[in-house]
């Protein structure tokens, strides 16, 4: 099965630079102990990934900044407990993702239509080696990424999500999803063999 460079490239993990985890502990112990400058330090270094998260899964920047908000100040007033257990990005994104399905079971009640493309949000999906002379053809594949991430079932656009646009280790999206390892990594491997199906097939019509 064939698929363009474009999505190839969207479905492999992402990785990043190492954290400066020293610096975040001491800011976590003093936030725990009440100190809201050290709070606001791990808001501003964890605040853009999660809302482009929020972005993504809610598809409405709205929706996503309040739930991003909401977020932070639940993790504020759960943060005495957080005992560590998973890294602290990890329990951020746990945070956000029940706070994304309860906005959108909220905002299907109330039949409301705020969506936008991905060519809209503040935090656009990552295009990693793909050259600025090409943006135009890779917008039209990122519109057409979206198309097909909303077609798969929540579970497994959600464990896709994690895992190759957030970069989280199958071990952290197992824990953001309350899933095993390998529930996950087949959630991981299902989403990508239906999403790719679906952009070969639409590619032929």
């Amino acid at each position: 099965m064939t698929a363009s460079p474009a999505i190839d490239a969207l479905l492999l993990p992402q990785t990043e630079v190492a954290a400066d985890d020293s610096a975040e502990t001491s800011h976590l112990r003093a936030a725990q102990a009440g100190d809201m400058a050290a709070f606001e330090w791990i808001v501003r270094r964890h605040e853009e990934k999660l809302f482009g998260f929020c972005c993504r899964w809610l598809r409405c920047v709205e929706d996503a900044r309040e739930v991003c908000q909401d977020a932070f100040v639940r993790a504020w007033q759960a943060l005495p407990e957080f005992e560590g257990r998973a890294k602290l990005s990890t329990w951020l994104y746990q945070i956000a993702l029940n706070l994304c399905r309860d906005r959108a079971k909220s905002r299907a009640s109330r039949q409301r239509e705020n969506t936008t493309t991905l060519n809209d949000l503040e935090q656009p999906l990552p295009c990693p080696q793909h050259p600025p002379d090409a943006s135009a053809e890779w917008q039209s594949e990122m519109q057409k990424l979206e198309r097909g991430l909303a077609l798969l079932p929540e579970k497994l656009r959600t464990a896709l999500m994690l895992s190759t646009m957030e970069g989280l280790s199958h071990e952290e999206c197992a824990k953001v999803l309350n899933c095993s390892v390998r529930g996950t990594e087949g959630r991981i491997y299902r989403a990508r063999q239906m999403l790719l199906r679906w952009w070969n097939e639409e590619g032929q019509c």
